[in-house]
């Protein structure tokens, strides 16, 4: 990972939270945030692998803080886990993805959600989110399932089959209930703009 990208991705992160980036929101999340923390370690943990020059030494620390905070929050997240920018997790502890899960951009996490692996049948794999995902509290998606893009997934929902783009599904088995999408749950996106300019606030 370049640091380029790496530093967009902690960037987008925190836009999500705030509406905008500045060094002394950055600061002010990692002393007295929350699951903030977590994700941003996470990001650096995984730039820091990817570098020769830190993998032995800073990668280390990196680690070492995502572990503190993963039993502090109870947040699972494996810093391999392919994610794109923009991650939000609203409200944190019982969170547990797996190393394979691809999540992309604009997903909203909330509490006691479980992305996971199946080890056989016909779903055997890990899940594939589409971008600007809502994930409710409770969620439970397990195997290779597919989730389009701009889906809403109601709280406590099973999620058993593929997702079509901008469904609303709720339910065990999670059913499509409206094509409304995740419209109005997935906010704070335009932080392309951070590619475009310097922040040196």
């Amino acid at each position: 990972m370049k640091y380029s990208e790496y530093n967009f991705l902690y960037k987008s992160d925190l836009y999500r939270i705030h509406g905008r980036y500045s060094f002394s929101l950055l600061l002010k999340e990692l002393f007295f945030g929350e699951s903030y923390k977590y994700i941003f370690w996470m990001r650096t943990a995984k730039f820091l692998k990817s570098n020769i020059f830190f993998k032995y030494t800073l990668f280390i620390f990196a680690r070492y803080m995502m572990g503190r905070y993963m039993y502090k929050f109870g947040i699972g997240i494996p810093y391999m886990t392919k994610i794109g920018s923009g991650f939000y997790i609203g409200h944190f502890s019982g969170i547990f993805v797996n190393s394979n899960t691809i999540i992309g951009k604009n997903c909203n996490i909330s509490q006691g959600v479980t992305l996971g692996k199946a080890n056989r049948g016909k779903n055997k794999g890990s899940p594939i989110i589409g971008d600007n995902v809502y994930i409710g509290p409770g969620v439970k998606i397990i195997g290779s399932i597919r989730v389009g893009n701009n889906v809403s997934i109601g709280a406590n929902s099973v999620v058993t089959k593929d997702i079509e783009d901008n469904s609303v599904v709720v339910g065990v088995p999670a059913k499509v209930i409206s094509n409304q999408g995740s419209v109005g749950y997935i906010n704070r996106t335009d932080y392309e703009l951070l590619n475009q300019k310097d922040t040196n606030e």
